[in-house]
């Protein structure tokens, strides 16, 4: 291990951190009550999206033909805001005209609140359990988006048959459409684009204090293979001793690291994730003196 990997545990602790504070930031609940008149509207914008989504991912991996696994996992997830596939969802704003509510596309993505939850549960309310029988339908047949919206909206749910009704005139006006900026939206692509990705956000959390310390890191179960080294168990102090020499200067490098670096960020902590789980189950002997020297930093 060297300072790189150091380096690298320092980001993904700080990512772990702003994971933590992101999914505090998604906030809302959604307005039931809402639904019956937006449901109509979802499902056309979710089979275009869906018919999109489809055709990126061909452009994407040709000449090879997407598999109907691909759309499974596309169909999956559209309608779950922790996966990419759902983002189009940040992109509306619900507005009020007269008696109806009309989903409005906004150029940027917005903060997701009650409206964003809205949109989301009756994006899953359409597709149901209906989602194996619409990327069968897609994998099949090839449709063009008309075809596709009429199989999903009319002949498979039918919540396009009819009119929805009219909005009550008390109802209680939705949030103002909020617009994140380029670095907050870069930032949470990249914890969904993370999510699975062994030692990146999805994994257990810990606090930045008990990775610097190590503490209520050794209690961990231990079915690791014998040929991995484990992390020495002096790495807590050493980091701890690094901050408090250079604090400032380790901040500014850990948001130019994960604000900028973007895939970099990534691929050191898919490495280093695999061997901070072999430290946490922490039934390894420690490294030798002679090793651990090389872990001082001058």
């Amino acid at each position: 291990m060297d300072r790189k990997l150091v380096f690298s545990l320092l980001i993904l602790s700080s990512l772990l951190w702003i994971q933590t504070s992101y999914c505090a930031k998604q906030a809302g609940v959604a307005r039931k009550d809402d639904i019956p008149f937006i449901r109509c509207q979802v499902c056309e914008k979710l089979a275009k999206e869906l018919f999109e989504q489809v055709r990126e991912k061909q452009a994407k991996i040709s000449p090879k033909k997407v598999s109907e696994y691909d759309v499974i996992e596309i169909t999956e997830n559209v309608c779950n805001l922790k996966k990419q596939e759902a983002d189009w969802m940040l992109k509306i704003d619900i507005v009020e005209k007269g008696d109806r509510l009309e989903l409005v596309e906004q150029d940027s993505e917005g903060q997701c609140g009650s409206e964003c939850k809205t949109i989301e549960r009756a994006c899953q309310e359409v597709i149901g359990y209906y989602d194996t029988d619409v990327a069968e339908y897609i994998y099949k047949k090839k449709p063009q988006l008309h075809s596709l919206t009429k199989f999903l909206c009319k002949d498979l749910t039918e919540v396009c048959n009819t009119k929805p009704p009219p909005v009550p005139k008390g109802r209680e006006p939705g949030e103002t459409f909020v617009p994140k900026s380029a670095k907050e939206a870069e930032m949470e692509k990249m914890l969904k684009s993370m999510e699975g990705i062994p030692g990146a956000p999805g994994m257990k959390m810990y606090s930045r204090e008990e990775l610097m310390s190590g503490k209520n890191l050794d209690d961990e179960d231990d079915d690791d293979e014998d040929d991995e080294p484990s992390i020495p168990s002096n790495l807590g102090k050493i980091l701890k001793e690094k901050e408090g020499m250079k604090k400032v200067d380790w901040k500014q490098k850990l948001k130019k690291g994960i604000i900028d670096a973007g895939e970099t960020a990534k691929k050191h902590a898919t490495k280093m994730g695999f061997r901070l789980q072999k430290w946490w189950k922490g039934k390894k002997a420690s490294f030798t003196q002679h090793n651990s020297k090389e872990f001082d930093m001058p």
